[in-house]
């Protein structure tokens, strides 16, 4: 199991892009409570939750610290199929992503822009999709970071 769980955290991080711009902002609480919240709001808007992964408890698990941080991977196929049916090479970005993490003492969401993380596909810059996925990014975002 500790190998699945290796080789399914090493191809989400590969299949991210470098150099994407990225989101983030402070959340109220622990990085297990926001990622609670976060959790609580893809899934009341009706989006698929694929994975949770706790990258500290998978540090721990090899003998290694890191600091506490959770990744949420979840999608919509009514949302997500739209750019691959554009350019497949959008399956690479997708499902989507956000990280809940703990830095300087403070718990932090982070999360790619969806027309930076597009930017080298054949994707229009002005797909209706992109700002409907950035829209869905940042509410779950501000729903979890409980500061709303």
């Amino acid at each position: 199991m500790p190998r699945l769980m290796t080789a399914l955290i090493a191809s989400i991080a590969l299949a991210g892009p470098a150099l994407a711009d990225l989101e983030e902002i402070p959340a109220e609480g622990s990085v297990a409570e926001v990622a609670d919240r976060l959790e609580t709001a893809i899934t009341e808007a009706g989006a698929n939750l694929f994975l949770r992964v706790d990258h500290a408890e998978g540090a721990a698990s090899v003998d290694m610290e890191l600091a506490d941080s959770q990744l949420l991977v979840f999608g919509n196929p009514k949302l997500g199929t739209l750019p691959m049916q554009q350019d497949i090479r959008a399956g690479l970005h997708l499902p989507l992503k956000m990280l809940v993490f703990s830095q300087d003492g403070e718990t932090r969401i982070a999360w790619e822009e969806p027309d930076e993380m597009f930017d080298d596909l054949d994707i229009d810059d002005d797909a209706p999709y992109l700002a409907k996925m950035d829209g869905a990014l940042k509410s779950f975002a501000q729903k979890a970071a409980g500061t709303q």
